[in-house]
């Protein structure tokens, strides 16, 4: 690695490449979570839809004390779905903003100097 930094073209900085090298990391990382929160997100909604699927019948068969508890259960698992989800949507959203972040950066590095971006 040491000698591919000093081979770099004149005005690029073994500084900015290192900060490529460390987001692009980081992106992947994120998108590594992202898929782990995915399933996650998957996985709990499927309990939610068999707690739902308890709950209904349930209340068919007239257990009242079973409907209850089933019940407690139900909005307990749509409650922690709700984490799940917003969480995965906030991982999301950083990592558009992750991407947008390195691809502005190096929009920027390829920019001519003297060059105001206005068309």
């Amino acid at each position: 690695m040491g000698s591919d930094l000093r081979g770099l073209a004149a005005g690029e900085n073994a500084v900015h490449s290192a900060e490529f090298i460390v987001s692009s990391a980081r992106l992947g990382e994120l998108r590594e979570c992202s898929a782990l929160l995915r399933r996650t997100r998957m996985r709990s909604e499927e309990i939610v839809d068999e707690a739902r699927a308890l709950l209904a019948e349930a209340e068919r068969s007239g257990d009242d004390d079973r409907v209850r508890e089933l019940r407690e259960q139900y909005e307990e698992a749509r409650n922690l779905y709700g984490q799940v989800l917003t969480a995965y949507v906030a991982l999301n959203d950083k990592i558009a903003e992750e991407r947008q972040e390195i691809v502005q950066t190096q929009l920027r590095r390829e920019r001519p100097p003297g060059l105001s971006g206005a068309a």
